[in-house]
C-alpha cells in the first residue's frame, strides 16, 4: 500500500520559497522593478529552462546567480514561482488575458504541465474570448509552435471561415509556420487559386524590393520568390485547377515551380488520364450547405420585403416608395448576430473593407419592438493606429432609421446633417468595445457582446444627424436582441 501526503509537502516548500532561508539565486523581472529570490536546486528540477539557464551563469562574490527577465511581469513570475515550489496555481478573479499571458510564460520556461492545463483551461471555458481576440492569439501561438491544441482549435475555425484571415489587413504578417498549418487542411474552404493568390502576395510582400510589374521581373526576381514560397508551393492543389486559371494565375509564375511539375501541370491540362510524375494532393472538401428555400421574404430574422423595398428608396433619395415588385438591390446578408455572435470583434472580422451597407437591428423596450438601422456607403475600417482613438469619415450619403413594426405605425427616416462626421471608425484597440458608429447610433458593449449589457447607445437630440429615429424610448442606452448586417449591391 503506498500513502501519499503531497497537500503537506506541497505547503512545507511553499514555507521555504515564503520564508526564503538559504537561497542562492535572485530572478529580476518586469525591467529589474521587482526581484524573486530561489533556490536553484528547485528551479532546475522543475524546469529545464532554469537548469539550462542556471548552468552557464556564474554566481557573484556571494555565491548567488542573478537572472534578469525584464519582459516578465512581476505579478505573472510570482505565480509561476508558487507553482514552482508548491505546484498550485489560483486563478480566480484574474482576467482572461491574464491567464492567457501566463501560458504564455509558462512556455517560456518549459514548464509543459502548467502549459498544457492553461491552454486547455481557455479551449474549454473560455471559447468567446478567444474569439474575440483571435487575430491576436492565433499569431502569437505560432510564434513558438508549441501551442498544439490551440492552433488546432484555431485552425478549425479557420478552415470554416477563411476570410478571418486571409482578408484580414494584416494577412501578410501571418508567421509562416501558420500559413503551412491552413494550407495542410483538407477542409480548407477556399478555393485553391485562391489559396495560391494568397500564397504569391505573401511571399511578395516578404520581398518588398521585388519589382511591381510582374513583366520586369529577372530570374533572380523569380528565385527569390521562389526561396520565400518554398514551404508552400508542395501544398498547392494544381492539379485542382481549371486550366483557364492554371493560364491565367499559375503560368505568369511558372519559373518559381519546379520544372518536373509545371511539365506535369501542363500535359495534365492536355491529357488528364496520363500518369505524371509529380505528387497530386487530393481535391479539398468542400463543405455543401442546403440552402433555405426561396421565398418572398429576405434572408434575414428582422426584416421584410416591404422593409427591403424602403430602404432601397431611401438609398436612391427616391420621392416615392419602391414597390416590393421592383426593388433595385439585392440585400446580401453577410453577417447575422444569432448566427456570428454579438462579439464587436466579429463585425470588423466579416465586415472590415465592407461598403454599401445596412446595418439593421432589432431592440426592445419594455414590450415594444423597434427595429432601428443605419446605411453606410463607405468602407468600415479599424485599421488605424493602435494607440489612436480612431477618426470620423465624411459622407453626406449615409442615414439612420426606424422602421414599422407592429405597434410602431411609421417608419422615420434620419439623413446625416454633420456630414464631416458621419461615420466613426475607431481604431484597433477598440474593436473589442465598438460596433457600427453612425454618429447619433452605434452599438458599444463593455462586455464583448452586444446583448450583454445595455450600453448601445442612440441620441435623442439629433447631432449629427437631422432627428431623433426613436419616439419614446425609457433611455438613449439600449440592449439588443439580434443585429444583421447586410451588403447592398445593384441588380443587373
Amino acid at each position: 500500500m503506498s500513502l501519499n501526503f503531497f497537500d503537506k509537502l506541497s505547503q512545507n516548500i511553499i514555507e521555504l520559497f515564503n520564508e526564503k532561508d538559504d537561497y542562492n539565486v535572485i530572478i529580476e523581472v518586469e525591467n529589474k522593478k521587482k526581484s524573486f529570490t530561489a533556490h536553484s536546486n528547485i528551479l532546475k528540477y522543475r524546469s529545464p529552462y532554469f537548469r539550462k539557464e542556471l548552468e552557464n551563469i556564474q554566481p557573484n562574490k556571494n555565491n548567488i546567480k542573478i537572472i534578469i527577465k525584464p519582459s516578465v511581469s512581476a505579478q505573472i513570475f510570482d505565480i509561476i514561482l508558487k507553482y514552482i515550489y508548491g505546484g498550485i496555481v489560483n486563478l480566480e478573479n484574474v482576467e482572461t488575458r491574464f491567464i492567457f499571458n501566463l501560458m504564455l510564460t509558462a512556455n517560456e520556461f518549459e514548464l509543459d504541465e502548467l502549459t498544457d492545463k492553461l491552454e486547455n483551461h481557455l479551449i474549454d471555458t473560455k471559447a468567446s474570448w478567444l474569439k474575440t481576440y483571435f487575430s491576436l492569439i492565433y499569431r502569437t501561438i505560432f510564434k513558438t509552435n508549441n501551442f498544439k491544441n490551440l492552433e488546432n482549435y484555431c485552425n478549425d475555425i479557420i478552415a470554416k471561415h477563411p476570410n478571418i484571415i486571409f482578408d484580414s489587413s494584416d494577412f501578410t504578417s501571418l508567421p509562416e509556420s501558420a500559413l503551412v498549418s491552413l494550407l495542410m487542411r483538407d477542409d480548407l474552404q477556399m478555393e485553391e487559386v485562391k489559396i495560391w493568390d494568397y500564397v504569391i502576395k505573401w511571399g511578395i510582400s516578404q520581398n518588398p524590393t521585388l519589382p511591381t510589374n510582374l513583366e520586369e521581373w529577372s530570374k533572380e526576381d523569380f528565385l527569390t520568390l521562389k526561396t520565400a514560397s518554398q514551404q508552400f508551393l508542395p501544398l498547392i492543389r494544381y492539379f485542382h485547377i481549371s486550366n483557364t486559371e492554371i493560364i491565367d494565375k499559375i503560368s505568369p509564375y511558372k519559373m518559381i515551380l519546379d520544372k518536373q511539375l509545371w511539365k506535369d501541370i501542363r500535359q495534365h491540362m492536355t491529357v488528364p488520364d496520363r500518369p505524371v510524375k509529380s505528387n497530386i494532393l487530393p481535391a479539398r472538401s468542400v463543405l455543401v450547405t442546403k440552402l433555405p428555400p426561396r421565398t418572398k421574404e429576405p434572408y434575414s430574422t428582422i426584416i421584410f420585403e416591404e422593409h427591403v423595398a424602403e430602404i432601397s428608396t431611401w438609398i436612391d433619395r427616391k420621392p416615392i416608395n419602391y414597390s416590393t415588385t421592383n426593388i433595385p438591390y439585392k440585400f446580401e446578408l453577410i453577417l447575422s448576430g444569432i448566427r456570428d455572435g454579438f462579439a464587436p470583434q466579429t463585425f470588423w472580422n466579416i465586415c472590415q473593407g465592407q461598403a454599401n451597407t445596412v446595418v439593421v437591428i432589432k431592440v426592445r423596450e419594455t414590450d415594444e419592438i423597434e427595429i432601428l438601422g443605419g446605411y453606410n456607403p463607405l468602407a468600415w475600417n479599424n485599421t488605424f493606429n493602435f494607440w489612436s482613438d480612431g477618426q470620423w469619415m465624411e459622407t453626406k450619403d449615409s442615414f439612420i432609421f426606424s422602421l414599422k413594426n407592429g405597434t410602431v405605425q411609421n417608419s422615420i427616416l434620419s439623413r446625416v446633417k454633420n456630414i464631416q462626421n458621419a461615420i466613426y471608425s475607431p481604431s484597433e484597440i477598440w474593436g473589442n468595445n465598438f460596433g457600427p458608429h453612425f454618429g447619433d447610433f452605434f452599438l458599444y458593449s463593455g462586455a464583448a457582446n452586444f446583448t450583454l449589457d445595455n450600453r448601445n447607445f442612440c441620441s435623442m437630440k439629433g447631432n449629427h444627424y437631422e432627428k431623433p429615429i426613436r419616439t419614446s424610448p425609457s433611455s438613449d442606452r439600449f440592449s439588443i436582441i439580434n443585429y444583421e448586417v447586410f451588403k447592398i449591391v445593384r441588380k443587373s
